[in-house]
Parts: C-alpha cells; sequence; structure tokens
C-alpha cells in the first residue's frame, strides 16, 4: 500500500469541507488539469492541501484560480496554501473569495510511462463560527509541549507608523528616517530571544501576508498577526483576526459593536494603553468608550513601554474590572515603534507577557492567555514568576478558580528578584506583603477567609516599581462566559 493510500485512509485532524481524488497517467505529463471545487457564499478563508503518489519521479505542481481570475501558483515548492480576504500564502493573492466554482490548477512535468499517481486535494472553508481552515494553515507548532512562552504583545513596523535610520548613504550628519520595514522588527525580536511576538499596525492586515513569508525564516520565534484597533476614544489590539475588521465600525453603532465583531472574526479582543490621556498629543490614546462590554474584553496592557507606575499605566482598571466580577487577563506590550529603540522607546520585549501554554502556536498562545495563565516580566529581564493557592481542598493557579469563604494558603515561587519585595492584592486591596530573599525563592501566606472575595493576584516590586505582575486566582462567584474567562461587570 502506498503512502498516498494510507493517508486516504486516515482520518483527517479537523473534519475537510471538500475532498477531491484522482489519479493521473503518462497522458496527463506536461499538461494541466483543472480540478473543479464548489466554494459556497460566505467562506472568508480557503486553505488547501495536495498529496499525491511521488514514486518515479512523478512531479505535480500546483496553483488557483477562482471563477474570474487567477490566485496564485507555487509550483512543485508548496503543498499547503491559504487565501483570505486578508492575507494569503506568499506565490497567492489575498482578496474577496467569491462563490462559484473555482479550479484548483495541477500541472504535470513529468509523470514516466507505466506510472499510476494519486492524488488528493482538501478544502477547509472558514465561515461565521467556524475556523478549520486557519487552523490547517497555520501548520505544526514551532515548539511542542507545554512551557511558559516569552512574547511581546505589541509592535508596530513601516506598515503604519514604525520608522527608523536608513541604511542608505546620505549627505546629512544624522541619517533620515524612513518608515521601517516589516523584516527589521522581525529580526529584532528574534535577536531578542522572544519565543513570540504580535506585530499590530494601526488598522491594517497589509503586514499579515509577509508574517506568512517570514514565518519559516525566523522559526521557531511565533509571529502572530494583529491590529491595533484606533478609535477616537480608545485603542484595542486584535490579535489573530481571521479577517479585515473595521475599526469604523465603533463610531457607527458603539464599541460593542465592535468588540461582538472582532470576537466573531476569532479574535482576541485586548485594550491598549487605557489610562493615557486622550488630546492633541495623544489622539484617543485613553480608553473612554461609555458602551464598552467588558464581558467582551479579553485583556487589558497594563504595563505598556516605558510606562511603569502611577496613574498612566493600566493596572488600576485592570484591578477594578477585576473587583467588578469580570474576569480579564493582564498583558503587556512594548509598543515599539523602533526596531532600534532610541532613547525614550521600549525596545522590543521589555516589557515581556510570560504565557502559559500546551504548545508554541498562534492558537495555543491566545488560549493562554484568555484562561489568564500568564504574567508580566517588566523589564523583560528572565525573571519568573507562578502562584498556586490551595483552599477547601481545591488548588489553582493564575487563572483558576478557588471556593468563596474558606481559608487560602498560597505559594508564590519568584525567580531573579532578590531583595525585591512581594505585595499581594486583592478586591480589599493589598492583603500582604513580603521580603523576597534569594534568587530562587518560594513563599507561602495564609490568607483568612472572606478577606478576599473575588480574586487575588501578586506583584513584586523594589522601590514602588513592579518587576512582575501576576494574573488572578478568581474566588468562586465569578463565573466565566463560556469559552472565555470574562463575565460581564
Amino acid at each position: 500500500m502506498t503512502v498516498l493510500a494510507l493517508l486516504l485512509l486516515a482520518p483527517p485532524a479537523v473534519a475537510q469541507d471538500v475532498t477531491l481524488t484522482g489519479e493521473l497517467t503518462r497522458a496527463d505529463n506536461e499538461t494541466y488539469r483543472a480540478v473543479p471545487v464548489a466554494v459556497p457564499e460566505g467562506v472568508e478563508r480557503i486553505t488547501l492541501a495536495l498529496r499525491y503518489d511521488k514514486a518515479d519521479y512523478t512531479v505535480v505542481d500546483l496553483g488557483l484560480w477562482d471563477p474570474t481570475r487567477f490566485r496564485g501558483w507555487s509550483g512543485g515548492a508548496r503543498d499547503r496554501v491559504t487565501v483570505a480576504t486578508t492575507d494569503a500564502t506568499p506565490g497567492y493573492l489575498a482578496g474577496p473569495l467569491p462563490a462559484g466554482t473555482w479550479q484548483v490548477m495541477l500541472g504535470v512535468p513529468n509523470i514516466r510511462a507505466g506510472t499510476r499517481s494519486r492524488y488528493r486535494v482538501q478544502l477547509w472553508f472558514d465561515r461565521a463560527g467556524a475556523r478549520a481552515a486557519i487552523a490547517q494553515a497555520e501548520g505544526a507548532p514551532l515548539r511542542a509541549g507545554r512551557a511558559w512562552y516569552r512574547g511581546d504583545l505589541h509592535l508596530h513596523d513601516g506598515n503604519s507608523d514604525g520608522s527608523c535610520a536608513t541604511r542608505a548613504k546620505v549627505a546629512v550628519p544624522t541619517p533620515a528616517r524612513v518608515p521601517c520595514p516589516l523584516f527589521r522588527t522581525v529580526l529584532a525580536a528574534a535577536a531578542a530571544g522572544l519565543d513570540f511576538v504580535a506585530v499590530t499596525d494601526h488598522n491594517t492586515v497589509a503586514h499579515f501576508t509577509a508574517l506568512r513569508e517570514l514565518q519559516p525564516w525566523v522559526a521557531p520565534l511565533l509571529l502572530i498577526p494583529g491590529v491595533e484597533l484606533t478609535t477616537f476614544h480608545g485603542h484595542a489590539n486584535i490579535l489573530a483576526p481571521s479577517r479585515f475588521v473595521d475599526f469604523r465600525l465603533a463610531g457607527r453603532a458603539g464599541v460593542a459593536a465592535l468588540q461582538r465583531d472582532a470576537h466573531a472574526a476569532g479574535a482576541l479582543f485586548s485594550l491598549n494603553h487605557p489610562g493615557l490621556p486622550s488630546g492633541e498629543r495623544c489622539m484617543g490614546c485613553g480608553w473612554s468608550w461609555p458602551d464598552t462590554d467588558w464581558g467582551q474584553v479579553d485583556s487589558i496592557e497594563v504595563i505598556n513601554g516605558a510606562i511603569t507606575t502611577g496613574p498612566l499605566t493600566g493596572l488600576a482598571l485592570w484591578r477594578a474590572r477585576l473587583s467588578a466580577g469580570d474576569r480579564v487577563t493582564a498583558v503587556a506590550g512594548s509598543d515599539n515603534h523602533d526596531p532600534d529603540a532610541p532613547a525614550g522607546q521600549s525596545p522590543i520585549g521589555r516589557p515581556t507577557t510570560v504565557v502559559e501554554a500546551s504548545e508554541l502556536s498562534t492558537a495555543a498562545i491566545l488560549e493562554g492567555i484568555r484562561a489568564g495563565r500568564a504574567y508580566i516580566d517588566v523589564a523583560g529581564a528572565g525573571r519568573q514568576l507562578e502562584l498556586t493557592a490551595t483552599a477547601g481542598g481545591t488548588s489553582a493557579a493564575m487563572g483558576g478558580t478557588l471556593p468563596v469563604g474558606v481559608p487560602v494558603r498560597l505559594s508564590v515561587r519568584v525567580a531573579g528578584a532578590d531583595g525585591a519585595t512581594l505585595r499581594l492584592w486583592g478586591d480589599g486591596g493589598e492583603l500582604a506583603r513580603r521580603a523576597v530573599a534569594g534568587e530562587a525563592a518560594v513563599l507561602t501566606l495564609d490568607v483568612p477567609a472572606g478577606a478576599a472575595r473575588r480574586w487575588i493576584a501578586a506583584t513584586v516590586e523594589r522601590d514602588g516599581a513592579p518587576l512582575l505582575i501576576g494574573n488572578a486566582i478568581y474566588v468562586a462567584g465569578t463565573a466565566p462566559v463560556a469559552g472565555r474567562p470574562g463575565s460581564t461587570g
């Protein structure tokens, strides 16, 4: 039995929408075979995979046409491609996906006499509520296994307002600044030793296809496509949307409608720098939408760049939402606009968001954030923080839930913060503080029943400035919304 025959018998990991099979012979040599496929209305992404018997020097090339135009050609270089309204595999064209008869084009530059090559073309479609195509497009995780992965969730490049000094020789004392190419940002992230980054240009998805092109080159650094939705009353990152989300919707129908559309596109919705003032120097930078649906906020950027203390951080808002009963994850981002990080700007990876995920993939990182399994290393210095708790026979880590009304015993592991101060917080304010002694310290604290009614979280500080910010362990009574860790407060 051939390898392809085994593949045909094996069930796919994700059920495909369409499977097309056939056989090529010497009669197909140096010809093109059009394999028609019906694409229904409402499809937002198509991913297709080609498998065929490659014995006896058989070669099959791959291309794609929609009902009216050419959509791409990869020859024998790829066996899996994706096209969407927002992005496409390099060599393929993004754009509308019209319903009708598409053609998967198979070119046959060589098949020997007497050879028969069976082929299989699988296609997956993304539609409202279904994300099979995007899952198949990502391929295998860049690293297997549960671990704490370190990344930066807020970067910009020349597709919006990122800039850097030109490398061209110019007859001026100071090099001119130009829109900074995306690859410069990605290379700086790889040099910083990060596991993942999200590139979140303002209101555009123009960088998505380039991220697909760069991903194999910079692996195992994971590149997450994102958009910073820049509205007149606040900025929010949406991470890994399957399509363009129109930022103008907030002004037309309210920000809650924008939140719903972002989630309909499969994205994580995260408030950016909500504590900043809004005005002519930073238009719409602070979050001031009165119709915010807090149950649709997945995370809040509590540390933005070099702003680590005071009312301009997002810490006060995040803690207020926890005390209101919302389950929302604290994250951070450098908001880097120049990979060379001039004075006054945070370098890529400072601060760092550290996420516990089942593997290094976009889906797993975002799931870890939604679940609250994350902490912030403010200086990106490799410091570590883990918080676990037991109460009434129940154990929980960050993002987990404890029963209400019983004493809580907490165990906090801190690495890289000798001489700092551990502070424990809840909805009643500060609950306790302890000195951190040693480069790898484990502290045990007891919290009386009722001291924290909704949540408990830890920070590690030095001279009043945070080094580490942990996410909350929740107290029963704040039940998560189905599929998300948030509840409307």
